[in-house]
């Protein structure tokens, strides 16, 4: 149980201990934000140029990646064919093919995560033991994409895991469960009339999607680790460096 809590617990105290490591006046907050809103701007066509890349690279075939002018879509969209400026999502692969490949969805889905086993959870930590709040800020989103990703391509990764499953890998109950958004993905299926096997392949599709989130921060954690940034510990008041904790994990 004690390595349970530690991996569900990693990220929200990486998170809270790192700001209050940058957080020292009042004027922090400010920057820091500053920062998660120059690592976002960064990250949303970075993280959708790599879905691309994940189908391409495994044989398949991008359509249409959709980016919003805020995030670069219009100048994308110069220099990809298939990039358009625009849509309902900051970003999204809305049209590739992946010759009926799960591998090659898979990969699609996976490869912009590599930004969270690094630099994504390393340069969190390396700024927050230098109390830099502003690269603090641009390396949130590469750190806990994962954890973002929850209700959009983790869900999908789970969807994909649970469809490769006997029992959920029929053609129509693939077109029912798989999907980038959880809640779009409940409602279609609520107006589908979906059966109780349908639900439990959805609700599976949920918990693989947590597990594999959690799971990859850990891995993140530990690349990190291997790289001399290990986990952040509680500052104790009164006290200085970089090894003062509380006694706790």
């Amino acid at each position: 149980m004690d390595a349970l809590g530690r991996l569900f617990s990693r990220p929200f105290l990486d998170l809270v201990r790192g700001q209050a490591r940058c957080l020292r006046r009042a004027p922090d907050l400010l920057v820091l934000l500053f920062g998660l809103a120059v690592g976002w701007w960064l990250y949303v066509p970075v993280h959708e140029l790599l879905h691309a890349a994940g189908c391409a690279l495994t044989g398949g075939r991008v359509e249409t990646l959709q980016i919003s002018p805020l995030y670069g879509g219009a100048l994308l969209a110069r220099v990809f064919p298939w990039v358009q400026a625009g849509g309902e999502y900051a970003g999204r692969l809305s049209g590739f093919d992946t010759g009926g490949s799960t591998l090659v969805y898979l990969a699609t889905d996976l490869l912009p995560f590599v930004l969270t086993l690094f630099p994504g959870v390393w340069m969190m930590r390396l700024a927050a033991r230098g109390g830099r709040a502003v690269p603090f800020g641009i390396s949130l989103p590469f750190a806990f994409a994962p954890l973002v990703s929850l209700t959009g391509d983790a869900y999908e990764i789970g969807s994909l895991a649970v469809t490769s499953m006997p029992a959920w890998s029929s053609a129509a109950k693939q077109a029912l469960l798989r999907g980038d958004d959880l809640f779009r993905r409940a409602a279609f299926l609520v107006r589908a009339d979906a059966v109780g096997e349908v639900w439990l392949g959805f609700a599976l599709a949920v918990l693989f999607a947590v597990l594999w989130a959690f799971l990859t921060y850990a891995l993140a954690s530990a690349v990190a680790t291997g790289l001399g940034q290990r986990p952040l510990r509680s500052m104790t008041p009164g006290r200085g460096g970089d090894d003062t904790w509380d006694g706790r994990r």
